[in-house]
């Protein structure tokens, strides 16, 4: 079998073409780590008039040479001052006031002594000073936020600041998980023979779909039989938008699920791919639903779902895959174990602006050493075409959070 290049397959990833997105419309708050579906563009200034930015007094800039400014009026924050600002006159008004009309600068009471309605000027200040020009925060028209935006902090506020009470936004994509193999235990089941596991796979695929923006459909274990293993895919693919699997994709006489993909009427993408861990990985889908097939040890399931599932639950929501690369220098020597793209636990320091990995307590084994994973850890990543690396040299690593 000849298997795809690691490049190839997250590029054919990046390409697929969704033909409909769902979307809804949710309360503001609740909108929290969605996907917005709109952009979001000014429909007013903001401040739509000169407004003050401090506690202070509103006067006319060229009577700063009088010294001493007669008090005429007060302006709280909120109400409609119909008082203007005359020669020689001020107006106490408050952060958040708009300016009152004639005024063009703004002196803090901090730099200002009152003797009855005489207010002495100590300080002096300069031009327009803490006044809020109109559209300072943003003007009319602006394009505030893209569509395609993950919905944080700020961007809850400025649609707050918009009036915008029920933003549109993508469904988070549902993501069925099940996994397969008859020595397989669900968690409290109780162990009858020594060849029983118990399974992480499903659990820790539940944990990367929450983390990473899915709604994750806990389907559990299915023995290693072909008709049980089509039943849980075909419901599994009625009722989510991605099936992810772990184990019977290589090829094995009890790897039936490689084949049950295909079986229910689903087009393979892409099957084999020149990556470690985890070469026998499979993309496959049926209109705009996707079946993922992982391999079956820890290790190896949890890397290709972060490099493939991440992306795709990132895709059906039309935003950016949270994964990113830095530079980082080693600790140690890097030994290159595979002439494929690879992906090796690390431990990722920062220090003095800089990051370093090491592999301290990192074990060399099989693709089945999940405990790899614990601690401050990345992913060193290396093309197939790269050499084992020296410490002090440089290295791509992948960054989960």
């Amino acid at each position: 079998m000849a298997f795809m290049h690691f490049d190839e397959s997250i590029e054919i990833i990046h390409e697929l073409r969704i033909d409909s997105y769902r979307t809804k419309k949710l309360y503001l708050c609740d909108a929290l780590g969605y996907i917005l579906a709109e952009d979001i563009v000014a429909n007013h200034n903001s401040p739509e008039y000169p407004t003050s930015a401090m506690d202070g007094y509103a006067f006319r800039f060229e009577d700063i040479k009088l010294g001493r400014l007669k008090l005429s009026s007060i302006n709280p924050a909120g109400s409609d001052l119909n008082d203007k600002v005359t020669v020689g006159s001020c107006i106490k008004t408050f952060t958040g006031s708009l300016m009152p009309v004639g005024s063009d600068t703004l002196i803090p009471i901090e730099y200002v002594s009152v003797e009855g309605d005489v207010v002495i000027i100590d300080d002096e200040v300069t031009h327009g000073f803490s006044v809020r020009a109109v559209g300072e925060n943003y003007a009319q028209g602006d394009l505030l936020i893209s569509k395609g935006t993950k919905i944080d902090i700020a961007q809850i506020g400025v649609m707050a600041s918009l009036n915008i009470v029920t933003p549109l936004v993508f469904e988070k994509p549902t993501v069925s998980i099940l996994s397969t193999g008859s020595e397989l235990l669900e968690l409290g089941e109780a162990q009858t023979n020594d060849a029983q596991i118990r399974s992480s796979n499903n659990y820790i695929l539940e944990a990367i779909v929450k983390k990473y923006d899915g709604i994750p459909m806990q389907l559990g274990c299915v023995k290693d039989d072909k008709e049980s293993i089509t039943t849980a895919i075909s419901d599994a693919l009625a009722q989510s938008d991605i099936v992810v699997t772990t184990g019977g994709v290589s090829v094995g006489d009890f790897d039936f699920v490689k084949d049950v993909i295909r079986e229910v009427g689903c087009d393979v993408i892409f099957k084999g791919v020149r990556v470690k861990p985890g070469q026998h990985i499979m993309l496959a889908r049926k209109g705009d639903k996707f079946i993922i097939g992982l391999p079956g040890f820890a290790y190896s399931s949890t890397v290709t779902a972060l490099l493939y599932v991440v992306p795709l639950i990132a895709k059906l929501q039309q935003g950016k895959c949270p994964l990113r690369k830095i530079s980082a220098t080693l600790k140690e020597p890097f030994v290159k174990r595979a002439k494929k793209a690879e992906f090796t636990a690390c431990n990722l320091s920062l220090i003095e602006g800089e990051f370093f990995v090491d592999f301290v307590d990192k074990k060399v084994g099989s693709s089945a050493i999940l405990t790899n994973m614990l601690g401050d850890v990345a992913l060193v990543t290396t093309s197939e075409d790269e050499l084992s690396k020296e410490a002090g040299e440089k290295i791509s690593v992948l960054l989960l959070d």
